[in-house]
């Protein structure tokens, strides 16, 4: 099952990929489908399931990361939680220049943290005998298959760097390489920290904090909030733009694609993806967060898949900076809609 998650992910990565090099719009996806499936509905369409799976993503992560900020501050979780989207908010409305430089030093304390507590794991282990994480009974597969689902969630996050396009240097070349480098370095870290936190036997509601003593616990736990919070900075970030360029196109109201003169930011735009995702994480469960944003991702992921086979089909006039093999939408389209189902019926 992790084989199918992780294969996925990287085909649809690829899809992304060439997308993204023949359409660096704001947009995103809902560019792809426009251009790839000529229908302006299902364009439409798959900016409302964007706008969902994103506010859900960014909820659901801002969930994960007070889990670990209440252990530094013991205030009510819902208080924490909102002040975490706020701060979000004002630094994704402050400039998306730095937005993105600040997340990206985040995200490298955030790789750090994650090779630390991996190789701390892995030295708190009894054994390190990977045969024990194999499910040897109907009850353990049961449960391996419904946790691969949920894991899909660390498996995706690459489509947000194409709603950044228009904010990116030479994206027909960088675009590619950050969506392909993006998938590659999820499936290593997930799988490392997996292997540590199942050994180490890590409870699933903090992984891996468990390992630490004394004053590592803090430092851990600060370390694990910053980085998990700051995918709800970067989900608030994507979602603006994602407005901003769905306003641009009239998909959307026009004042959404207001941007400021001094932070050079669609300021309306940030204040509504923060009021959603705030909506959202305030309103809906971790679990039931999970999940939705699995499905509607996939859905997604469907469509963008099918656009780029058919764009594949069709003569063009436009020359991208990276090319999916011909037989890589099909094949992810179909990997894609079989989880989908799966994770319907489970």
């Amino acid at each position: 099952m992790l084989r199918v998650l992780i294969r996925t992910a990287a085909m649809t990565g690829r899809c992304y990929a060439e997308l993204a090099s023949r359409y660096p719009e704001a947009a995103g996806s809902v560019v792809y489908v426009q251009h790839g499936l000529g229908s302006a509905g299902l364009a439409r369409a798959t900016g409302i399931a964007l706008t969902v799976a994103v506010a859900v993503s960014a909820a659901s992560i801002a969930r994960g990361a007070i889990d670990y900020l209440v252990i530094l501050l013991p205030w009510p979780p819902e208080l924490l939680l909102a002040l975490l989207i706020i701060a979000s908010m004002a630094v994704a409305a402050y400039g998306v220049g730095e937005s993105v430089w600040l997340a990206a030093a985040i995200g490298v304390l955030e790789i750090g943290g994650l090779i630390v507590a991996t190789i701390a794991g892995l030295l708190a282990a009894p054994e390190l005998h990977l045969g024990a994480m194999l499910p040897l009974t109907p009850a353990a597969w049961s449960g391996t298959v419904a946790g691969a689902f949920i894991a899909f969630f660390a498996f995706i996050g690459f489509e947000t760097l194409a709603n950044l396009a228009e904010e990116t240097r030479n994206p027909q070349r960088t675009l590619p390489r950050g969506i392909l480098g993006a998938v590659a370095a999820s499936v290593v870290l997930y799988v490392a920290v997996a292997i540590a936190a199942v050994l180490s036997g890590s409870s699933p509601q903090r992984p891996l904090l468990d390992i630490f003593t004394g004053t590592g616990v803090y430092v851990f736990a600060g370390v694990a909030f910053l980085a998990v919070g700051n995918g709800t900075l970067v989900q608030i970030v994507m979602l603006a733009r994602l407005f901003y360029g769905m306003a641009r196109k009239g998909q959307l109201p026009a004042v959404l694609g207001w941007v400021n003169a001094r932070t050079g930011t669609p300021i309306l735009a940030t204040m509504l993806a923060g009021c959603i995702v705030a909506g959202a994480a305030l309103l809906v469960s971790f679990e039931q967060l999970l999940v939705l944003t699995n499905v509607i991702t996939l859905a997604i992921f469907v469509l963008v898949d099918l656009a780029l086979w058919r764009l594949h089909r069709v003569p063009s006039a436009t020359v991208p900076g990276f090319v999916a093999p011909r037989w890589v939408p099909p094949v992810a389209a179909l990997l894609a809609a079989a989880l989908l189902l799966a994770e319907l019926l489970a």
